[in-house]
């Protein structure tokens, strides 16, 4: 475990040298073991999730290499990114949604794309296997359950969806069953079935979503087998993992991209920093041996409470975390001409907005590191950063999502003095 406000240069050392090993690990290197590798999707044009199914993982790569230095390559040079060396099955987060065909019969899988007409899925090859063994026993126990599968169109029938979140590391596995009312019948007895056939299961909870939408958790949950949450490790930390936290879907390729941003921020263990969108703290807490104070801010309320108890679990003492906009936080601190050595960000998908992005130039960080996970949206921010006193030192690619058209990526930002 880590101490509190202990900076460990080996620690630090060894992730320096994590990073240039992963830097390393180029088109041709990640590729090397398979380049001839083309497992055929039967339903991938179906399903619409994977837009590189058919293409060589060497070829995915540059695919995505040339999308990053077009988007990006105006704001300085783009490094090769970062591959996976097996490119498959790296999903630790695995969901069902559950219909039935024209006989009546259960069946499991995904959305149709641009639809709500459900795809059998037997074997998807980016998602955990050992999760996607899980939803086919329990859509193979629903008859002799007499769980009736949920349909849209009538709002008749009891189970919506399935998620499984398992830890890599840790080998727990969650199973969430999304209901249409609270009442599962025999639970106790499905429980005990479903853990016969996969031991491996640490906790159950039901999750009800009454409501005619596409979203597909709701707000009720109650925990029928186990703690309610899993644990896993990443970058020497641990992390508990409820229901609804968000945590990253690859963690092979989560520590790569973590490590890149640490080391990008050049850190000396004098440094206050802010993490934005700090979730459930898990780039806090990397970042905090490395560091003399780490503070974390997130909207959401219960993510809060996670990163607060990972960081007791994890025994740090120099990481606090706030409930707030990240934004009006920063802003409040300009005023009270507090600063921030450095600032994170992991913004969603649709990146920043403006108001957020010009709370990071009134703060005024000498360095801003952005993790983004949409170029698009990265290529925006950025220009109005540029725009505003920061300039671009470094752009890392990394591959989080093989076989899907995302790319995440870190870019090191740096204050122009005037």
């Amino acid at each position: 475990m880590w101490g509190g406000n202990s900076v460990r240069k080996n620690g630090k050392n060894n992730m320096e040298t994590r990073v240039k090993d992963n830097e390393k690990t180029s088109i041709k290197s990640s590729v090397k073991k398979n380049a001839k590798a083309r497992q055929a999707c039967n339903i991938s044009k179906k399903c619409g999730s994977c837009q590189y199914q058919g293409i060589s993982y060497a070829e995915q790569l540059r695919k995505k290499q040339h999308q990053e230095e077009t988007l990006l390559g105006t704001f300085g040079k783009v490094n090769p990114i970062i591959g996976m060396e097996n490119p498959y099955y790296y999903r630790n987060k695995v969901h069902a949604v559950f219909g039935c065909d024209r006989r009546g019969n259960a069946i499991s899988g995904t959305y149709e794309a641009n639809s709500h007409r459900v795809v059998s899925v037997e074997n998807c090859l980016i998602e955990d296997a050992k999760s996607q063994e899980i939803i086919h026993t329990i859509r193979g126990m629903l008859k002799s359950f007499k769980i009736k599968t949920y349909d849209e169109d009538t709002g008749y029938g009891l189970l919506r969806h399935i998620l499984v979140r398992r830890g890599f590391k840790s080998g727990e596995i969650m199973v969430i069953l999304v209901l249409g009312s609270l009442i599962l019948p025999s639970k106790n007895n499905f429980v005990k079935a479903l853990r016969k056939a996969h031991p491996e299961i640490t906790t159950v909870v039901l999750n009800v979503n009454d409501k005619r939408t596409s979203v597909v958790l709701g707000e009720k949950e109650k925990t029928i087998y186990g703690p309610g949450f899993i644990r896993d490790e990443l970058c020497g930390c641990t992390f508990r993992i409820s229901p609804k936290s968000f945590y990253q879907v690859n963690p092979v390729q989560t520590e790569k991209l973590y490590g890149t941003a640490i080391t990008f921020a050049g850190l000396s263990g004098k440094e206050t920093i802010i993490d934005a969108y700090c979730g459930i703290g898990t780039v806090s807490l990397i970042a905090a041996k490395h560091v003399k104070k780490v503070i974390g801010v997130e909207l959401n309320r219960d993510a809060v409470r996670d990163a607060r108890t990972n960081a007791k679990e994890n025994r740090i003492t120099n990481a606090e975390f706030y409930q707030g906009d990240a934004g009006d936080f920063m802003v409040a601190m300009a005023e009270k001409e507090q600063r921030a050595d450095v600032v994170f960000m992991d913004p969603p998908r649709s990146g920043s907005d403006e108001r957020f992005l010009s709370s990071v130039v009134k703060l005024g960080s000498p360095k801003v590191v952005y993790i983004s996970c949409g170029p698009d949206t990265l290529a925006r921010d950025l220009k109005y950063l540029t725009k505003y006193g920061y300039q671009v030192e470094k752009i890392q690619p990394v591959d989080m999502f093989p076989f899907c058209d995302h790319v995440e990526s870190v870019v090191l930002m740096s204050k122009v003095e005037k």
